[in-house]
């Protein structure tokens, strides 16, 4: 890709409120009367985002916000992206719809009354996710309100919305109702090890997952005995009271039901917190800023359980050992009958990766930028193992300007090396398949 790799600019708006807003006519945005594709249950209307050139007519390589495609034909679509929007519902539309600023998502949707505004066609690649590989196999959906304030702006009304409206596509692009393709923005990899730090965290550590899977018809609930290596993480989202801080803004963020569990280096609530080697790359131990997801786990995130003690549960986390409290009389944590990733015997360390690309040599030999994955900083070792299995589609969509006349521009190509997702830590990643074994736990 270019300089402008269609990634999901922040919507967050600085203090000097640098980011232009500007809303174009009805003309300009290309208004036009198209059906919402939503569940008959929503009442979902079509404000167009942008796809409009922005700078010299001849730079077929500037424009926003979206790139055209013919999904799921031309591409799969395997993942949907929950996100906040870190602004209002009015100013959100009106960026999506201002072809300068790059950005767009599929749906928004209202907090006060869980109104859903498609704004990108499913068929289409919104930039919404930060990487470039999901956003070309995901459907983004934008939700009304700020990570750090969720509490007070995800509403019972967004929550039966939003759900509602997942649970249909869904159903439609046969999406599986897991949190390895029901992700936050948070649960999104970097495409490279270097872009470990600027990935985003929202919704943030107050989005009640528990409730939003069970709305999903995807419970929470007991599927293996009491002591299987796999398990689901299901702290009570009231009970679960934590003290993060918004590190972004120098605040400490006051004591609430969260749906983040800290996980610590020792089974001790004195132990250093858990360090993301891929954004501490100096080993320095994890803090309890919200965008450090490193250091937490997520309400109906999975995980293999690599030792226990009185009172603490170790999980594999990150290619390492994590330890979270799970006090005796509580359901921190739910046996679970699943699916896990496991290195192939003799195989000591798997390398992990942001995307599931052709290999360079699966491209057409006159095409002259061939994209290829690079292993991020997270490895499965030997002896470890990470929920998943579930087959990711390989390939890279080539759109770098707004002419699908220019050779390959608009192309779709596919590889045989296949890939299967893992949750590898709080995000998921794709190993090759063949470097693994996919086998079954919990029974």
């Amino acid at each position: 890709m270019t300089s402008k790799q269609r990634m999901r600019l922040a919507l967050a708006l600085t203090a000097a409120g640098a980011l232009s807003v500007a809303l174009l006519s009805p003309a300009a945005a290309g208004a036009d009367t198209v059906r919402p594709e939503c569940p008959r249950s929503l009442a979902c209307d079509w404000v167009p985002a942008a796809y409009q050139q922005t700078g010299d007519p001849e730079d077929k390589d500037t424009y926003g916000n979206y790139d055209t495609a013919n999904r799921p034909d031309s591409n799969a679509v395997k993942f949907i992206v929950l996100h906040d929007t870190e602004v209002d519902y009015d100013t959100t539309l009106k960026i999506f719809q201002n072809p300068a600023n790059q950005t767009s998502a599929h749906y928004v949707v209202r907090s006060a009354d869980g109104h859903v505004t498609q704004m990108v066609k499913n068929k289409d690649v919104a930039w919404q996710a930060g990487n470039w590989y999901l956003n070309t196999h995901s459907i983004g959906i934008e939700q009304e309100g700020v990570a750090a304030e969720g509490a007070t702006w995800y509403t019972s009304e967004m929550y039966r919305s939003t759900a509602r409206l997942v649970r249909y596509l869904a159903a439609k692009y046969d999406i599986p109702l897991d949190r390895q393709h029901i992700l936050g923005h948070d649960g999104v990899p970097p495409t490279s090890a270097a872009g470990t730090k600027n990935m985003h965290w929202d919704p943030g550590p107050y989005w009640d997952w528990n409730r939003f899977m069970a709305l999903l018809g995807a419970p929470t609930a007991p599927s293996a005995p009491k002591r299987s290596e796999l398990v689901t993480v299901s702290a009570d989202f009231a009970r679960n009271q934590q003290e993060f801080r918004d590190c972004e803004k120098n605040v400490d963020l006051p004591r609430q039901g969260s749906s983040a569990v800290p996980l610590h280096t020792e089974p001790s609530a004195d132990a250093p917190l858990f360090s993301d080697p891929g954004l501490h790359p100096d080993g320095s131990p994890g803090t309890n800023c919200a965008a450090d997801w490193g250091s937490k786990i997520s309400a109906t995130q999975q995980a293999v359980v690599a030792d226990r003690v009185p009172g603490w549960t170790a999980i594999w986390w990150y290619g390492e050992k994590a330890w979270f409290s799970t006090p005796p009389g509580t359901r921190v944590t739910t046996p679970t009958r699943g699916s896990v990733v496991r290195p192939k015997p003799g195989t000591s360390e798997v390398p992990v990766y942001g995307v599931a690309y052709p290999e360079k040599a699966e491209y057409p030999t006159d095409f002259v930028k061939p994209t290829v994955g690079t292993p991020l900083v997270y490895t499965i070792k030997a002896g470890q193992a990470f929920p998943g299995g579930g087959e990711a589609p390989t390939g890279y969509y080539y759109a770098p300007t707004i002419d699908t006349s220019k050779p390959y521009d608009h192309t779709y190509f596919g590889g045989a090396q296949k890939y299967v997702t893992v949750q590898i830590g709080h995000r998921i990643g794709f190993v090759k398949a063949s470097d693994v074994d996919v086998v079954r736990a919990g029974s």
